[in-house]
């Protein structure tokens, strides 16, 4: 059991540090609207991690997987809402004012502080079902519990994920000041709603 959990969080750790959605939302909340903003935001992510990890074990996952028509509409919209976020952040640079300007002292809410940010760019993000039904069950050892196993396995990769968002917000946080000059965050927006809008383009291109 031991060589297949490590063996899995070996693989896992690789997957996580790939850059992507999940990566570039935690970093734009952390642009936005500082540590909190992404502290935030990373427990939106890894709260769509939890349901895609229970989904799997349900067999959820597996069913999208089958049906091609679910899993094509779960992409477009999830697609959808990365470009949406994407011209989002080009219009706050056309603007000049969303990133340009210190964040607004609004009464903290989970909407307003980048949770859903955070959970509905994971949570409509079907690959990563897909993910988790294709990869998890080839590390369960023979003779160990399927559904326990599974669980074990994903809890792995969401703690291995809030690690790596936690070390995101960190250095994030030793460039704060550098991130605070107008012409550095207009910057930033415009680079992260390229990058959502490229992200988003190609979620609905990629099989």
């Amino acid at each position: 059991m031991l060589v297949a959990l490590f063996s899995f969080a070996a693989a896992a750790a690789l997957l996580v540090i790939l850059p992507g959605p999940d990566t570039l939302v935690v970093v734009r909340g952390v642009v936005q609207g500082g540590r909190n903003t992404g502290i935030r935001t990373s427990l939106g992510v890894l709260s769509g991690l939890v349901i895609w990890v229970v989904a799997a074990v349900l067999g959820l996952s597996a069913m999208l997987k089958a049906s091609e028509y679910g899993y094509t509409a779960l992409k477009f919209v999830g697609a959808a809402y990365l470009i949406y976020m994407g011209v989002q952040s080009l219009r706050a640079v056309v603007r000049g004012s969303a990133l340009g300007e210190p964040p607004l002292p609004v009464a903290p809410s989970w909407r307003t502080a980048g949770f859903s940010a955070g959970f509905l760019t994971d949570i409509l993000n079907p690959k990563i079902g897909v993910l988790f039904v294709s990869l998890l069950p080839g590390f369960v050892p023979t003779g160990y519990s399927v559904t326990w196993t599974t669980l074990a396995l994903g809890g792995v990769y969401i703690a291995l994920t809030a690690v790596y968002c936690g070390v995101l917000i960190a250095a994030a946080g030793t460039v704060t000041r550098w991130m605070q000059t107008p012409r550095t965050r207009r910057f930033l927006d415009g680079l992260a709603g390229v990058a959502l809008i490229g992200f988003g383009a190609k979620l609905v291109t990629e099989r």
